[in-house]
């Protein structure tokens, strides 16, 4: 398909616009780690809410979710509606505690909650196995889901392909390195308006066609199970590749209700928070601003962003009903090219575009902020070998940059091995199951070791090989078991190890002030009150009101108008809810 010189024009002013930001911010980027990577810590929180939103709205996430809505309608989704009881809890039980840690990365505070070899080694492993090898995992997939997009729309041999994604990841990385995270985080809030207006358009473009005729003629084109929001709960196995409303086992559906949003380590979605997400919380000016960038992020992650990619979805299902089993996904793409008008193509390119560079700028900055921070600075060359501060200022943003040039060329290769590596890096992901409690207690229980990470880390691997090839269990037996051999596993390791020095922790306790079993460290006389009751209520009421705000809205645009005051009821009232109990447990005070 040829482009207009209008749709190129608009491509290329895209392209200019990213690499001004990364000049503008060049300077301040050079000063030191922590302009490089966190951006002086100064973001006000709706810059660093808007930057976590658009790093997880890659180029592959419409495309999925257009396959999931083709196998199970609008149900479908909740195979990730489910990890917002996780992410609510970050908001209100971890923001704070991560922007008061005052640390440059996510694996820097291992150190400071650890102490000993043991501490040592499980950073230094960390960021490596996270920084590099999960990282280019990560960029490769969303390689591949540029490439489906790009062959459909240029023709683009299969063989070439390779090197439009090398170029592209080269534009990416000439302003993430020239800007570090402040450039990131600026371009990640455009690229997320441009990416949700395209969105928003191609779904208003394709219900508006004569095949479709608007909400009320999708609705009569498509059995209404289609447009099911809730899963069928009941008997029998779960169903994930019928065709047919998204149905789950009882037992399914309380390990996703009641375990794996606590259990379960995936990138981006970390119990207790990590990753980018907690990067961008260490990112905001104060505690204040951690929390509600935080709580903006799941509102707008799962209320907002959703729902264009679920109308083109379905509308997708008309316009292309000859689309195979593996082809489903295409047919976001297939919308794109062929029912925009000239100009909207340019857009909704650089809508996919942006989704991709704000996904891939941030892995670039992420990962080279482990490699630098927590293995070079670490264990290479040290703070104190350098004459003074400005040449060793100098020195670990030239390591910063040669870093996330080495990620570049690494996630090249891993990407022309996507077939071999993705189902290692499935794998790798299903066998973190049992690890998020050690990530959540190690803020709430004086006790939780190094080892006890370490051992967390390492059983997963040993219950899944049991659970999947020793004893055959079926989903989700096979899951629980998992979580369920990981957790003794560490909890005897943990009492049969020494805890943390005992100096090394109260100044972490006395650092970060966390909540919870913390009696060693408390003082006998203190008369600050506990705040989890306030802080669960918060949470349980965030989680009611942020699905009440997604299935208002659904239910609006498919024009249900009594569950529209249904859900409208619900929201309000939860929201009252939170109001009240935020006051009480002091979330916004810094």
């Amino acid at each position: 398909m040829e482009l207009h010189y209008l749709d190129w024009i608009i491509i290329a002013a895209y392209f200019l616009l990213s690499l001004g930001i990364g000049l503008y911010y060049k300077a301040n980027a050079g000063k030191d780690l922590s302009q490089f990577f966190l951006g002086g810590r100064n973001l006000p929180w709706y810059i660093a809410g808007i930057s976590m939103v658009a790093t997880t709205f890659a180029a592959d996430t419409p495309l999925w979710v257009t396959e999931k809505v083709a196998q199970h309608g609008v149900s479908g989704n909740w195979l990730w509606w489910n990890m917002l009881i996780g992410g609510m809890l970050t908001t209100f039980f971890f923001a704070r505690l991560w922007r008061r840690a005052d640390v440059l990365t996510e694996l820097e505070l291992i150190e400071i909650r650890y102490s000993g070899k043991a501490a040592a080694f499980l950073r230094g492993f960390k960021s490596l196995y996270m920084g590099i090898f999960l990282n280019v995992v990560i960029i490769g997939w969303v390689n591949a889901a540029l490439a489906s997009i790009l062959i459909v729309f240029f023709d683009i041999p299969e063989t070439q392909i390779l090197y439009v994604l090398g170029a592209c990841m080269l534009i990416v990385a000439f302003y993430s390195t020239l800007s570090g995270f402040m450039g990131v985080a600026i371009t990640d809030t455009i690229q997320f308006f441009i990416a949700m207006i395209g969105c928003i358009i191609l779904a208003y473009v394709v219900l508006d066609t004569e095949q479709i005729g608007g909400i009320a003629g999708l609705k009569a084109q498509l059995p209404a199970w289609r447009f099911d929001f809730f899963p069928k709960i009941g008997e029998g196995s779960s169903t994930l590749d019928t065709i047919g409303t998204y149905s789950i086992s009882i037992g399914a559906f309380l390990t996703f209700g009641l375990v794996q949003w606590w259990a379960s380590w995936y990138p981006g979605a970390e119990p207790g928070g990590g990753g980018y997400i907690a990067q961008r919380m260490m990112s905001a000016k104060d505690e204040k601003n951690a929390v509600f960038a935080t709580l903006f992020f799941q509102i707008a992650h799962y209320c907002l962003r959703p729902w264009p990619w679920i109308i083109v979805g379905l509308c997708a299902l008309v316009l292309y009903p000859d689309l195979g089993p593996e082809e489903t996904k295409q047919g976001f793409v297939l919308a794109m090219r062929d029912y925009l008008p000239v100009g909207l193509k340019g857009l909704l390119l650089v809508a996919f575009l942006a989704a991709y560079m704000s996904t891939v700028s941030t892995q670039l900055n992420w990962g080279a902020s482990y490699i630098t921070n927590d293995f070079y600075k670490r264990f290479i060359k040290k703070t104190e070998s350098f004459k003074n501060e400005e040449e060793e200022n100098k020195h670990y943003v030239k390591v910063a940059r040669i870093s996330t040039l080495l990620i570049v060329l690494i996630s090249i290769f891993a990407t022309s091995q996507i077939e071999t590596i993705d189902g290692a890096a499935n794998f790798l992901i299903e066998c973190g199951a049992g690890l998020g409690m050690v990530l959540i207690l190690r803020w709430y229980w004086w006790r939780i070791n190094a080892w006890s990470e370490i051992t967390a880390s390492i059983a997963p691997f040993l219950g899944y090989s049991l659970s999947n090839y020793v004893f055959h269990f079926e989903h989700p037996t096979n899951f629980l078991f998992t979580v369920g051999f990981s957790t003794v596993c560490w909890l005897i390791v943990t009492f049969l190890t020494q805890p943390t020095d005992y100096v090394h922790l109260a100044k972490f306790y006395n650092k970060v002030r966390p909540e919870g079993n913390w009696k060693p460290y408390k003082q006998k006389d203190s008369e600050e009150k506990s705040t989890i009751f306030p802080l669960l209520m918060c949470w349980l009421s965030a989680v009611i009101m942020t699905y009440g705000i997604l299935f208002f809205i659904g239910s609006l645009i498919f024009q249900n108008y009594s569950d529209v005051m249904l859900y409208g009821a619900i929201s309000l009232v939860s929201f009252t809810i939170l109001k009240i109990f935020i006051s009480r447990s002091h979330v916004f005070e810094s």
